[in-house]
């Protein structure tokens, strides 16, 4: 089911950057979004050349304050909680102990957010370049 919710918000936010053609550009504003299968947004995107021009690492912050500025979760420690599969101790200014990660990826199941990174989906630099 989570890869079903991943295809889907993955083919919502590709048809989101696909170009309006003069058809679509014809409906009101308020419509409503344009869904396609997923192979299909694939297929639409326009490509170009990439270029590393201009991109700095340092020009992005490492981790932000997260959703909940009060809190003191960074965004690190908020995908942490969020992704846990037995939730971690969470003290002082958000500091987390123990706690259980499953990873997808390699299905490894880790213990403790040491052994953890988390980083983006698409590299910062990957990004840059595809702009």
């Amino acid at each position: 089911m989570k890869i079903t919710l991943m295809r889907t918000a993955a083919a919502l936010a590709v048809a989101a950057l696909l170009p309006i053609s003069s058809p679509a550009a014809a409906e009101p504003k308020n419509a409503a979004p344009r869904v396609l299968p997923i192979d299909a947004a694939v297929a639409a995107l326009q490509t170009a050349d990439e270029s590393r021009a201009g991109y700095s690492r340092t020009a992005f912050k490492h981790w932000t304050s997260g959703d909940n500025t009060a809190d003191g979760c960074n965004t690190r420690q908020e995908v942490l909680l969020a992704e846990a599969t037995i939730a971690p101790e969470v003290g002082p200014r958000c500091a987390i102990a123990g706690g259980v990660w499953f990873s997808y990826y390699d299905e490894v199941t880790v213990e403790g957010a040491r052994g953890l990174d988390i980083d983006h989906m698409v590299p910062l630099a990957e990004a840059w370049d595809s702009k």
